[in-house]
């Protein structure tokens, strides 16, 4: 329960020396008052503006009365949970020596648990007259245009709640988007779509136990703006890589507007036995270059928060969005794991999935796996012992890392994508295969990584969903409003016939094929699975790789268009995954020696009845490729896929059982054969002993 009072005098509001900290940042209620820390290693003076709960009648400006290691701090006794405040920077305006101080721009807590209040884009947000040099300063209040920090109140209630640490070999990583799994839900109450309250409804948590989904990854749900170039076109940041909160929520996906909505939201996931991860944004933020807004660390302290060109003056870009996080900075990197730590032990989320991490391991020299970010989260008793997953890759030179980083992390593998495509899409890679069936150890298998290191993957949120991989050839993005320029041209997709959507019973079967060809071959491979939301039922784009900002039925998961035949493919690829095919597994195949527990002996099996050969690996006409799992104990499993036409295979001698073919449906299946078999075209199957 929110209790600030009524509105009071500026007299009411008088600090506490005796009781002000600086050791812990943001605004802390202790029960009684709150303590208000902020850091800015250049600023002169910090001002405290408390704010009614309209969050927009000021009722005080305070100056912070302390001051350590750049730490500007104050208790006020009386002060508690739901006070609305802001800062204003004072400081050096010198924007070529880095610092672009304006105490007219009222700035968000980079420590705000909550905000309340609207984002309204106005002129009176930038630091310096739009249109003009950004050298000079803008007198303008932007106060009436910024959303409000809000003291929080920690109490919660988790009862018997913990991690769920569910091991990476028995994991399926589920990546969503708050909004666009619940907006058409039929079975979510109306009010409660597009928001926390809504993603943990019992018919969201029915559909995620139904396909086997341990671990759901959200896309950014910390608090983010939606660009003002966007907004002119009617458009907006679906997606929420444009991070300017990293303790709060984004508002708009709580009902309520309190963030207490997020940890009933992680807790009643965990009553369902599936682990919640987010999509964080450390690596930029949305204030973008040096001529985006004064929101938040533009104003309170540019040079710490922000790598700077030589020049001081403008922004180091590694991101492609016009700024690049100062991880170097001892402050900095502490306000990034202090939210990290929030998040796991305030929140109970169970990890994260780093958007360009590559960024967060740039150092003076590059790139460096061994990069204080890293090593920070390494040793972090807290922070080491949950999912953390990289996306590694930025757009700055040196910037692709797949197979870099460091245990625990695990990464996005792109090139399993690539090749997993191109083998469908019948182009052969007959050579690449074995690599991505086994955990791309190539990538992977050094310093002492697990077989669990590569988070395989054939759609994601950036590029085309599943079903448009096999509907499209070309990327068809006209509604972004950028004449079709944005988003890659990489796409290893082919429409099997017809550009688009069809009705010819021809082409939707041999889409509907490769799909689960596709499919198979994720959920059969070492390493980790993930699918993207929607791709178990056939979710379409419309042929948009890069629908970033389509906030509309484009993105959202239309759950009365799903296609149930693939849900239940996924649901039965699981299934059969977690019986134990041989790759759920944490210790690469081509590592086994005979003496250790569940070792396996690999062999690559030709549809002849025989190993392969050497020269079986130069057929450019072979498109179908074996994988004999022969354990030391338990029965042997043959994996075949075949993306060419109908395929006579002999089996290996022996009694064997057809558990899985995704020609037919079910894709489940338990029938006896032995000998020479046929294995339909654009198909995987499975046979086990």
């Amino acid at each position: 329960m929110r209790d600030i009072g009524t509105a009071a005098a500026p007299a009411r509001f008088a600090f506490d020396h005796g009781l002000s900290r600086p050791h812990r940042l943001g605004a802390e209620f202790d029960g009684e008052g709150t303590n208000f820390a902020l850091f800015s290693d250049n600023a002169t003076r910090v001002e405290l503006c408390l704010y009614a709960d309209d969050a927009q009648t000021e009722l005080a400006r305070l100056d912070l009365p302390a001051m350590e290691g750049g730490i500007w701090f104050g208790y006020l006794p009386g002060v508690r949970p739901g006070q609305c405040y802001g800062y204003r920077v004072h400081g050096p305006h010198a924007p070529s020596e880095g610092h672009r101080f304006n105490p007219n721009k009222l700035l968000i807590d980079p420590y705000a648990r909550e905000l309340q209040g609207d984002f309204v884009w106005d002129d009176a947000l930038f630091g310096y007259p739009v249109g003009g040099s950004d050298l000079d300063l803008d007198p303008r209040d932007s106060a009436p245009f910024m959303p409000k920090a809000v003291v929080t109140d920690p109490a919660f209630d988790w009862e018997s709640d913990a991690a769920l640490r569910t091991p990476w070999e028995r994991s399926f990583v589920y990546e969503a988007h708050v909004k666009g799994q619940t907006m058409l839900h039929p079975d979510v109450p109306e009010a409660d779509r597009g928001t926390f309250r809504g993603l943990a409804s019992p018919a969201v948590i029915e559909h995620l136990h139904r396909i086997g989904v341990t671990t759901l990854e959200l896309l950014p749900v910390q608090g983010f703006l939606h660009d003002r170039h966007l907004r002119e076109k009617g458009l907006a940041n679906y997606w929420g890589y444009n991070t300017l909160t990293f303790f709060a929520p984004h508002r708009p996906y709580l009902a309520t507007g309190q963030m207490r909505e997020v940890k009933a939201a992680v807790k009643r996931f965990h009553e369902a036995g599936i682990e919640v991860i987010l999509d964080v944004v450390y690596n930029h933020t949305a204030e973008g270059s040096e001529l985006g807004p004064t929101l938040s660390f533009r104003g309170i302290d540019n040079a710490s928060y922000y790598l700077l060109a030589e020049d001081k003056r403008h922004c180091f870009d590694v991101t492609g969005t016009g700024n690049t996080v100062n991880v170097a900075h001892p402050m900095v990197l502490r306000m990034l794991l202090d939210s990290l730590r929030y998040w796991v032990e305030v929140m109970h989320v169970d990890g994260f999935r780093f958007d360009l991490a590559s960024t967060l391991g740039r150092e003076a020299t590059g790139f460096e796996r061994e990069g204080s970010f890293f090593s920070a989260i390494r040793q972090d008793p807290v922070l080491s012992g949950v999912k953390l997953i990289a996306e590694p890759w930025d757009v700055g030179q040196g910037g692709y890392q797949v197979g870099g980083f460091p245990w625990p992390f695990r990464e996005w593998n792109d090139k399993f994508r690539d090749d997993v495509r191109g083998f469908w899409r019948r182009d052969g890679l007959l050579q690449r295969l074995p690599q991505r069936l086994l955990g791309s150890p190539v990538q992977f298998n050094h310093t002492r990584r697990p077989a669990t290191s590569s988070v395989n993957f054939v759609a994601a949120h950036d590029g085309f969903t599943l079903w448009d991989t096999v509907s499209y050839d070309a990327k068809h993005n006209e509604a972004n409003g950028e004449g079709g320029a944005d988003g890659h041209n990489h796409n290893v997709s082919h429409n099997l016939g017809h550009e688009g959507p069809t009705n010819d019973p021809g082409i939707l079967e041999a889409r509907r094929r490769r799909v689960r060809g596709m499919l198979a071959t994720v959920f059969l491979s070492q390493g980790v699975p993930m699918i993207l939301a929607g791709d178990e039922g056939a979710r379409t784009q419309g042929g948009n790789n890069n629908a970033y900002c389509q906030d509309n039925e484009v993105t959202w998961t239309d759950w009365a268009k799903v296609d149930d035949d693939l849900v239940q493919c996924v649901a039965d690829l699981m299934a059969f995954r977690n019986e134990g095919a041989g790759l759920s597994r944490s210790r690469f195949a081509l590592d086994d020696a005979p003496d250790l527990p569940g070792a396996v002996e690999v062999t690559w099996w030709h549809p002849s009845g025989r190993a392969m050969k050497p020269e079986d690996w130069q057929d450019g006409l072979a498109r179908s490729i074996g994988l004999l799992f022969h354990p030391v104990e338990g029965p042997r499993r043959l994996i075949v896929l075949n993306a060419g036409d109908d395929l006579t295979l002999t089996l290996p001698r022996g009694k064997w059982r057809r558990r899985i073919d995704t020609a037919v449906l079910p894709v489940a299946c338990d029938r006896a054969e032995s000998g020479k078999v046929t294995l339909g075209w654009q198909s995987a199957g499975v046979w086990v002993e």
